[in-house]
């Protein structure tokens, strides 16, 4: 069993995950290899590099196999792209399985390499422009958001930037950076107007996508976070954005955040009680962000109403 100990130590010096090579050093066959991981008492994490456990949860499986495939690919490669932007908690990109990773040029073998879902860039980058999450090798935040809105739509750049923003990866101070480090660059005219429309109030991709649907349906909310109090200032609910003088405010209901007995609870006392000061509540899903005119219609409808 010593070489389950001295394996268990080497993996945990590196992230959890070992090489085969490692794993063929320390007197292991290939045999066994194989053997551990159909028993499932390894997992595989990418070509060539196992967890020596089972399959730990998926978010932990998934940092381990980011970890795994950038060190494969050896000295100087760096996490960019999406993957870049899910190791520092940047919202707004549909899911992806798929690994983005740069490596230096000339890297002619890493092109042939039959890694599924990896996919290799060279990207020039400065050392300024690398950082590290939990010792993955990463592009920068700024770096990382710079690259994405000049590559995706307008929706998933500004949900982008507005994620960057709210959860204070970048600051409003940043974005001046950020026009520096789109100057020049293939799609440059369109990312500043997405960055015009940034706004770090919204919580969630799914308040940005109603924000922009109501914009580009001409009922642009004159509020977001919208506080709203009583007459002795007693706070009785914040609205995702709200249309003051209509006293009209949209929710923006993510599956999760709202689907506990307890955020169940609070959204229904809470709904009542801004009801009974007088507003009215229109609550939009990310279905409905998929219709073009279904929001703003119905924003219309309810600025239209008497009070």
């Amino acid at each position: 069993m010593g070489e389950f100990g001295e394996l268990r130590r080497l993996a945990a010096g590196q992230g959890g995950f070992v090489a085969a090579e490692q794993a063929l050093r320390l007197g292991f066959s290939r045999d066994q290899i194989r053997h551990l991981v159909r028993s499932g008492r390894w997992t595989r994490v990418s070509r060539g590099c196992y967890l020596p456990m089972a399959a730990p949860p998926e978010a932990a499986l998934r940092r381990t196999r980011i970890r795994a495939v950038i060190r494969s690919l050896g000295p100087g490669a760096v996490a960019v792209l999406d993957t870049a932007a899910e190791l520092h908690g940047i919202g707004g990109l549909r899911p992806s399985a798929a690994i983005h990773v740069s490596v230096p040029p000339p890297r002619p073998h890493v092109q042939r390499r039959a890694e599924r879902r990896l996919v290799v860039h060279q990207l020039t980058l400065g050392p300024a422009e690398i950082g590290e999450v939990d010792g993955v090798p990463t592009t920068t935040p700024l770096r990382t958001v710079a690259d994405l809105v000049l590559r995706v739509d307008r929706y998933p750049a500004v949900c982008l930037l507005d994620s960057a923003l709210n959860r204070q990866i970048l600051a409003e101070s940043d974005l001046h950076l950020l026009l520096r480090q789109l100057a020049g660059r293939r799609g440059a005219v369109a990312a500043r107007r997405h960055l015009a429309e940034a706004d770090g109030r919204a919580q969630s991709p799914l308040e940005t996508r109603t924000r922009l649907r109501c914009v580009d349906g001409g009922v642009p909310p004159d509020a977001l976070q919208l506080h709203v109090r009583d007459d002795d200032g007693y706070l009785l609910g914040v609205g995702d954005m709200g249309w003051r003088a209509a006293r009209v405010i949209a929710e923006a209901d993510g599956r999760v955040p709202h689907l506990t007995p307890d955020a169940i609870f609070a959204d229904r006392f809470r709904q009542n009680r801004l009801v009974n000061a007088g507003w009215r509540i229109l609550r939009f899903t990310w279905a409905d962000t998929l219709r073009p005119d279904y929001i703003p219609a119905t924003v219309r409808q309810a600025l239209r109403q008497p009070r």
